[in-house]
């Protein structure tokens, strides 16, 4: 694999660190953004056997560290839902000016409500595939419930998500109780995939269902049977690729060039 470590600048101005992995011979089949999970990185499991696979298939793959988290710089109490899609937005900006601009764009958890957010504003993009995306972005204030009074009255508190400590501001929740994706969504004009497991108990499969519903055609549903909501299991990361690879012959093939 010719994997390029790259930086880029964000939202907020800050450099953030991202991963192209290119086919080592001939034309890509197209270029996959690709936007990791809520506090998560682009080195989570998921992406990393996600993006190998469709590498494998042809694919180049962009992937980075939204603002203040993984190897990227900036505050992470300081981001928002819309800083999240406005830092995918200049990575696409990034990859217009620098290899090709995006041609499909995937999103995993908090990552899938991103892209089809982002998508919008990305002309380029054609396909958007979702992996356990919420309907809302509201939706992952769950993680911090018990701390959302603190919140309200200080402007901040520190949570723990997934073993690790983050500040969340007033400003985050204020952000995520404005946005309405399902308009989003419904303006879309992409092709759409949807990827979502009936056992996630983090972000229950009426997301998906609330999401194919908004969607305009094309527009497709894939169970993932058996898979937790961050796709640990290998087997469940190359079948979401294998699946992608060959719906996107549809869309993004002939794409590149």
């Amino acid at each position: 694999m010719t994997q390029l470590n790259l930086t880029f600048t964000g939202a907020f101005g800050d450099e953030l660190s991202a991963r192209l992995d290119i086919p080592d011979e001939g034309q890509p089949r197209g270029y996959v953004l690709f936007a990791h999970c809520f506090t998560g990185s682009k080195d989570i499991l998921a992406a990393v056997r996600i993006a190998k696979a469709l590498w494998l298939r042809g694919f180049a793959v962009f992937r980075f560290d939204f603002t203040g988290l993984g190897e990227s710089e900036g505050d992470f109490a300081d981001t928002t839902f819309s800083s999240n899609v406005d830092d995918l937005v200049a990575a696409a900006k990034f990859m217009r000016e620098e290899y090709q601009a995006p041609h499909m764009l995937i999103g995993h958890s908090l990552g899938g409500a991103a892209v089809l957010s982002a998508s919008v504003e990305i002309p380029e993009v054609v396909a958007v595939a979702t992996i356990g995306a919420p309907a809302d972005p509201h939706h992952v204030e769950h993680h911090f419930a018990s701390a959302k009074d603190e919140i309200e009255e200080k402007g901040v508190a520190e949570v723990c998500i997934g073993g690790r400590p983050f500040r969340i501001k007033k400003g985050f929740l204020d952000d995520i109780a404005d946005h309405k994706l399902t308009d989003k969504v419904n303006n879309m004009k992409k092709a759409l995939l949807i990827f979502h497991s009936p056992i996630d108990d983090i972000v229950g499969i009426e997301n998906a269902a609330e999401i194919y519903q908004a969607a305009r055609h094309p527009k497709s549903f894939v169970s993932l049977d058996k898979a937790d909501h961050l796709i640990t299991s290998r087997d469940d990361a190359y079948y979401v690729a294998e699946v992608i690879s060959a719906w996107a012959n549809r869309y993004v093939d002939n794409q590149a060039g």
